[in-house]
């Protein structure tokens, strides 16, 4: 009995939280950007992972010039994706994720290519 007890508050605790993560219908422009920050977020990680991931099969001077073309990526997304003025800082989420994802997508390439036909520093740049 008493763990039913436990079970129904838990269900009963989480449905406010059910309901709020619907990302296919969001209820208003804050649920919207719950669930942009959420798949940003997301994106962030396999970012990382897609980065570390090529740089072990580089050399020292391919870890460089990704190194160097990393820092010049994150430049270009935070000018392209965010702003600020007096009213503060502003981040479009919707453009960070989307270059995000663009530029996993750019990482894995790159990896494909050391692991199949070996690491072409040009395209690093």
């Amino acid at each position: 009995m008493y763990l039913k007890r436990i079970v129904f508050i838990i269900v009963i605790l989480a449905v406010p939280f059910m309901v709020y993560a619907d990302c296919d219908n969001p209820r208003d422009d804050f649920d919207g950007l719950y669930c942009l920050n959420k798949i940003y977020i997301q994106a962030d990680k396999d970012l990382n992972t897609a980065y570390q991931k090529l740089q072990k099969q580089l050399d020292s001077e391919g870890k460089d010039l990704l190194k160097k073309s990393q820092i010049r990526w994150i430049e270009s997304r935070n000018s392209e994706c965010s702003y600020r003025n007096e009213n503060g800082f502003f981040v479009n989420l919707k453009c960070a994720a989307e270059t995000t994802i663009e530029r996993t997508n750019f990482l894995n390439d790159r990896y494909r290519e050391c692991m199949s036909s070996g690491c072409l520093k040009s395209k690093l740049k």
